[in-house]
């Protein structure tokens, strides 16, 4: 069964362990291999931007932030030109539509963290035309675009900047996902007000099951459904469970997960986000040549054939239609 997974982190460890393409990694929870195993049809490619601290933790010197969004870029041509029969950069929807006709899986990069924006809408469209697709308007700092999820109440109401609400404006009319994982509350209803084309939420889950302040509400899982996009399925497990002593990624949490967006946002709101190389714990799932796991484990809790397949490729490949 093929899936589109609309968030991992593998372009940073690749950086860091010193490659120079992902088509074959030790170490790290997704490569290309592991995609073709999967079934993959699309994989979104975080530049997650980390903080200046954790590069330096890891003994390596951080470049900078342009410096290293073009080796990360590079690192992902590197891979397309290394196996073009397998693994191909998209940055339309008719790109998608042929490498899967082709067997091909397509290749989106995104942006985590907007800060290297740096509040310049000229910024913005440099990376649009580089072939960023889609951009997480914060991580877990303030930024250009606004605040992000905090447990400080204060920050969390805090909603976009002008320069975020005159960004989010601008991404719509050139065709970029809006995502809102990692925004404060404020900055999600914000997006709300601004978007006329489908926001997305890459890798989140609900608040109502796991309080932790990375997930969405029931009214905002109603209010991003109605807006036509897609809340890509987090298998961290902080982010599946409370008071989860082992930090355990189940499967049977993230079943009740998808339940719940089901029951609030509808069956056209759900998605696939892993965050594959961005997290740590305990999983079930590690790695997309197991994801069909969770696949199974869907089937026998009597969800339908055409609810898998919107799950796992339909919805998010919808809203890349009508987006990018």
């Amino acid at each position: 069964m093929k899936y589109i997974d609309l968030h991992c982190d593998t372009l940073m460890q690749a950086y860091f362990a010193g490659k120079d393409d992902i088509f074959e990694l030790e170490n790290t929870m997704l490569d290309v291999k592991r995609l073709q195993l999967g079934n993959n049809m699309a994989q979104f490619f975080a530049i997650f931007m980390p903080p200046i601290s954790y590069a330096l933790d890891d003994g390596k010197k951080y470049p900078g932030d342009e410096a290293y969004i073009q080796h990360l870029y590079q690192i992902l041509l590197n891979t397309t030109k290394r196996v073009p029969d397998t693994i191909s950069l998209a940055k339309h929807y008719n790109d998608l539509a042929k490498n899967d006709r082709e067997g091909i899986i397509s290749a989106f990069l995104t942006l985590e963290d907007g800060r290297a924006v740096n509040g310049s809408i000229e910024n913005l469209e440099r990376y649009y035309h580089m072939g960023i697709r889609l951009i997480s308007l914060t991580w877990n700092s303030k930024n250009c675009f606004g605040s992000p999820n905090a447990a400080d109440p204060i920050t969390m109401n805090q909603g976009l900047t002008d320069f975020g609400k005159e960004a989010v404006v601008r991404m719509q009319e050139l065709g970029m996902l809006v995502d809102v994982s990692h925004l404060s509350d404020g900055g999600f209803w914000d997006v709300k007000s601004l978007c006329k084309t489908p926001f997305v939420a890459s890798h989140s889950n609900c608040r109502a099951l796991c309080s932790h302040q990375r997930n969405l509400t029931d009214e905002m899982i109603h209010a991003l459904a109605e807006s036509g996009g897609v809340i890509g399925l987090n298998f961290y497990p902080d982010f599946l469970s409370e008071n989860n002593k082992g930090r355990i990624s189940r499967i049977s949490d993230m079943v009740r997960h998808l339940e719940h967006l089901i029951n609030h946002g509808g069956e056209d709101c759900v998605s696939i986000g892993t965050d594959f190389d961005g997290m740590s714990g305990t999983f079930e799932i590690d790695s997309p040549d197991k994801i069909y796991l969770l696949f199974d484990e869907l089937h026998k809790n009597h969800f339908s054939y055409d609810l898998i397949d919107k799950i796992t490729y339909k919805n998010a490949r919808r809203v890349i239609q009508d987006v990018i």
